[in-house]
């Protein structure tokens, strides 16, 4: 199948109020192009190098870029006023960096607060326990928007990623519930190529998919 074959059947599956993001990590313009004229607008980028490469060259401009890699604090200056969603605020040190390189600018930095759910060493993202912490150092920061949640699952079976689903969910809904300046609870993140089907059943509204889109990655470039 072809890439504009794949984006056509990912649109018939994934309900109009669920954004799809085109994961384009290792994939050239070319490949990107494809899916735009197939009707995607959102990429998703993992390393910042990449994705101001991609934002330079790509030939349409009516898109929006997706950082959802871990940022590192001195890449920052690279992304500001481009990016318009960051998917990894994972630490505290991050969200101070933020605030003080965006308010500099004079600009606002749009993000997701990624939670290490399954609280794994090889991934990063805050722990549940930081969560409260985390919010209420969000709220002293009016350069930094938090516009929802993201997790990267543990790898497992259906009702395994139903369960870690489920639970960003609640997690989600009880922070909708409450008031906090500087937060909305608009985008739960959650859900790849391989289980964002189970995703969306649990309530994510914006997947991240690139091996549906694209085929798989060449990693040897």
């Amino acid at each position: 199948m072809t890439i504009a074959d794949n984006v056509i059947e990912l649109k018939n599956e994934i309900p109009e109020k669920v954004t799809l993001i085109a994961v384009s990590k290792t994939k050239p313009l070319e490949d990107m192009e494809e899916a735009y004229e197939a009707g995607l607008r959102n990429f998703g980028e993992n390393k910042v190098q990449e994705l101001i490469y991609k934002m330079d060259n790509f030939q349409y401009k009516d898109v929006k870029w997706h950082l959802i890699g871990h940022l590192q604090r001195n890449k920052i200056k690279y992304i500001i006023g481009r990016v318009d969603l960051i998917h990894s605020l994972d630490s505290i040190r991050l969200l101070e960096e933020l605030q003080r390189q965006y308010e500099k600018e004079g600009k606002i930095a749009e993000v997701l607060i990624q939670i290490n759910i399954g609280q794994e060493e090889s991934k990063t993202g805050i722990f549940m326990e930081e969560l409260e912490e985390m919010l209420k150092n969000c709220e002293n920061s009016s350069n930094v928007k938090v516009r929802g949640l993201m997790s990267i699952i543990p790898v497992g079976d259906e009702i395994s990623c139903r369960n870690y689903f489920k639970e960003m969910k609640k997690i989600f809904d009880n922070i909708a519930q409450r008031s906090y300046k500087n937060i909305k609870m608009e985008y739960l993140s959650l859900g790849m190529s391989s289980d964002y089907k189970v995703a969306i059943e649990e309530g994510s509204n914006m997947v991240r998919i690139g091996q549906g889109v694209f085929g798989k990655r060449i990693y040897n470039k």
